[in-house]
């Protein structure tokens, strides 16, 4: 066991419950297929990280933060991706919002998005967002002792991570399940949608206009 392991767990434990990209799609999904969305978009997000936590661990993160232009094009793309997914999401509660004005619940009914877009959706989210290559590529090595294995220590650093990810995400799309009615009914999805939607643009934008 790694001699950090604990004070690196609560470091993974705030950045993973800090509001980003990630939590934005999962909460957007979850508007649309409820819980179950919502914890394969985060199935998503951790495939994603494990890929970035395994480029890590065998050096290719090094080689996106020594390109510079490799690493904006990975920003650009991951930007306009949640530009696209914040603008569609706003798209649909005007349209949705136009052909129905009172639907008092829609629990039974709101299922616009498939398990399997729900995890391709989360895959692509994560991995086109470099910031978190080169968070591993600079966190996990300050976490590793002096005299204890890199690689083996890293990839245990890795795994704890993601299984701190994957608690978290379990846990909030147990919550949504549990405010499930509430939230589809029509005229607070709508809000959200258009909130989620806000707010996906906006952090496509900072993305994209950020280092």
């Amino acid at each position: 066991m790694p001699a950090q392991l604990f004070p690196f767990l609560l470091l993974a434990l705030l950045i993973t419950v800090a509001p980003g990209p990630d939590m934005a799609l999962g909460l957007r999904n979850s508007l649309r297929g409820g819980s179950s969305a919502m914890w394969w978009t985060g199935l998503g997000c951790c495939s994603g990280v494990l890929v970035h936590a395994t480029a890590s661990v065998i050096g290719l993160s090094a080689l996106l933060a020594a390109s510079a232009v490799a690493y904006a094009a990975v920003k650009i793309a991951g930007a306009v991706y949640l530009v696209w997914l914040g603008a569609t999401t706003l798209w649909k509660s005007w349209r949705d919002r136009a052909e129905s004005n009172e639907i008092p619940d829609l629990s039974a009914t709101v299922s616009g998005i498939t398990r399997r877009s729900a995890f391709r959706q989360g895959v692509i989210s994560n991995l086109l967002n470099p910031k978190i290559a080169i968070m591993f590529l600079t966190l996990l090595p300050q976490f590793v002792s002096s005299g204890e294995p890199r690689v083996a220590t890293t990839a245990a650093l890795a795994l704890a991570f993601l299984a701190v990810g994957l608690a978290w995400w379990r846990l909030t799309s147990l919550l949504v399940g549990g405010f499930r009615r509430f939230l589809t009914r029509q005229r607070v999805r709508v809000v959200l949608e258009r909130l989620t939607g806000t707010v996906m643009v906006a952090l496509g934008l900072r993305v994209a206009a950020g280092p």
